[in-house]
């Protein structure tokens, strides 16, 4: 699935990302959390703020810069155990369920094509994501109606609160693999949330729950001063 129109803008940007990639000419070497990452050249930052999406919106939102790699963001990390997986469905919701790893697997499959924009004003565009759509969790789950909000659960008790109706849009993934492959352990392994129209802190890394509640619930860094929406387009970082 993806929201954007192909057009010869998106052919040049995605062709200039496979020439970084083989070549890494014309790009810059920054070190970002203790790594190395590289940075787009300027002119592919340009061509993503030229193109739009199907919703009218430019693809890169205001204060955004373009990285080719997927960077790790820190945070107290859990199990990275297939076998260790469990995650529990619950709250307000008529048939609160646990699921294993193989009970995930076995859950109907989506793939696609999705940006995702971190609140430090990095941007990775492009990439694949693959997992379960939490309105299928939400589905066999039965949502009451009195339901809200949606709380990612995370490893250590860390959460992320996210309204209703952009949790069950079809975007919205509890995510096992990027670019056709699993999650390393710094990237939430075995699991972690895809809320891609936001930034990128409510993606929750090493998943654990989804609860359904229907007073918000604001979470770990919403509590701490970032905005309790987060949404990349207004730039709402902070409260």
């Amino acid at each position: 699935m993806s929201l954007l129109h192909r057009s010869p803008e998106a052919a040049r940007l995605d062709s200039r990302r496979e020439f970084i990639k083989k070549a890494a000419a014309g790009s810059l070497l920054v070190a970002l959390g203790g790594g190395l990452y590289r940075l787009a050249s300027d002119d592919l930052t340009r061509a993503a703020r030229a193109q739009k999406r199907r919703d009218g919106r430019p693809r890169l939102p205001p204060g955004q810069k373009v990285i080719e790699e997927l960077r790790p963001m820190g945070g107290e990390a859990g199990s990275a155990r297939t076998d260790d997986f469990r995650l529990k469905i619950h709250g307000e919701v008529e048939r609160p369920f646990t699921i294993d790893w193989k009970q995930l697997l076995a859950m109907p499959v989506t793939q696609q094509v999705a940006d995702v924009h971190c609140v430090t004003t990095w941007s990775l565009l492009g990439a694949t994501w693959t997992g379960v759509q939490l309105k299928y969790l939400a589905e066999r789950a039965g949502v009451k109606s009195g339901a809200r909000h949606v709380i990612f659960e995370a490893a250590h008790g860390y959460t992320a609160n996210v309204r209703l109706d952009e949790a069950l849009r079809p975007d919205v993934l509890v995510a096992y693999e990027l670019n056709n492959k699993p999650f390393p352990r710094r990237h939430g392994a075995p699991v972690r949330g895809l809320v891609p129209d936001l930034y990128f802190w409510k993606s929750a890394k090493w998943l654990t729950g989804i609860k359904f509640v229907q007073k918000d619930e604001p979470g770990f860094w919403e509590t701490r001063g970032y905005h309790n929406h987060a949404d990349p387009w207004r730039e709402e970082r902070y409260g």
